[in-house]
């Protein structure tokens, strides 16, 4: 039992310093378990292709599918009022767009976590091989488990964000008023019909926009601006929720992992009518057993040889 708890504890400390403290002693060269490092990188790179995917393109086809909206949320009440329909519809859409971003990124994540948790365990019990098919099996186990809540809660947070716009970062109304501060210029350099008319306008934080096709819509730029406006600010908001709300969720699954979740999936595992029990696990591994029964005959050889010497040297005393 206390060789088992010892397995456990120094498998719990490896974990710990790769995996939160970003301690890497034992692996200085194998970058693979530079785990702070790695789990960075994986961050960044969500991060980035979340932030230059098609969805977060605002160039593309600029107002075209706020005009769209806009022209199929129309209804019979007061001019000048925008649908909080029109904003769902494009937001769902966006949203939808990207969903299954987040849920590859937490996938790769817990592969590349199973990887590390399997090889430490795999480590530290090398030398008892019942104990390590059992360890690797409840890591497994627990590996399974974890992906599979973060994959719950990834989904939970898209879909949230399908169906609320809400905000109270400050940023949000920053932006927008950024944006639709230069709504009367962009307008009236698109709608110019003075000759030669531009094909593009420069709008800041944007960039050049092809307005070519816009002139053909008059009656509903001010309201398509706006509406872009609205989500151009606050669509970077939805895509930090998702890049931080899912950073922590991580770290706090990794903490529960180390310190609560693995001890506890293997001694479970350990103790179940399949584990053999502790006695059991603790068996020399093959290659350990079968160097003992090798030093085991070599002993029984070298003691026969000794006595055959004796018999020899007592024969030579005789006749001497």
């Amino acid at each position: 039992m206390t060789a088992f708890m010892h397995i456990l504890g120094l498998s719990r400390d490896s974990l710990k310093k790769i995996l939160l403290t970003g301690d890497f002693e034992e692996y200085p060269e194998d970058k693979h378990m530079h785990c702070t490092a790695r789990l960075v990188e994986m961050l960044n790179l969500y991060a980035s292709d979340l932030e230059n995917c098609t969805e977060s393109d605002s160039k593309k086809n600029f107002l075209m599918e706020e005009i769209k909206v806009l022209e199929e949320a129309k209804w019979i009440g007061l001019p000048n009022f925008m649908p909080r329909t029109a904003f769902l519809t494009i937001l769902q859409r966006k949203v939808k767009g990207i969903s299954y971003m987040p849920v590859n990124f937490v996938n790769d994540v817990w592969d590349y976590l199973e990887s590390v948790v399997i090889s430490v365990l795999n480590h530290h019990s090398s030398n008892y091989y019942q104990l390590q098919v059992s360890t690797r099996r409840a890591g497994e186990k627990l590996i399974a488990k974890k992906k599979k809540n973060s994959i719950q809660h990834v989904m939970e947070a898209v879909e949230m964000e399908k169906l609320t716009d809400y905000t109270c970062n400050p940023e949000y109304l920053l932006e927008y008023n950024r944006l639709i501060a230069q709504q009367e210029t962009f307008l009236k350099e698109v709608l110019s019909t003075e000759e030669p008319k531009p094909t593009h306008v420069k709008l800041e934080g944007v960039g050049e926009i092809d307005v070519v096709n816009l002139r053909n819509y008059p009656h509903v730029l001010s309201q398509a601006f706006d509406l872009k406006a609205r989500m151009i600010a606050y669509w970077k908001i939805v895509l930090r929720r998702l890049i931080d709300s899912i950073a922590l969720h991580l770290m706090l699954s990794i903490n529960e992992l180390i310190n609560i979740d693995l001890q506890k999936e293997i001694c479970n595992d350990l103790l179940s009518p399949g584990g053999g029990g502790i006695e059991r696990l603790l068996e020399e591994s093959p290659s350990i057993s079968g160097k003992r029964e090798k030093l085991t005959r070599s002993v029984k050889v070298l003691r026969e040889s000794k006595d055959t010497v004796a018999r020899i040297m007592d024969r030579i005393g005789i006749y001497d």
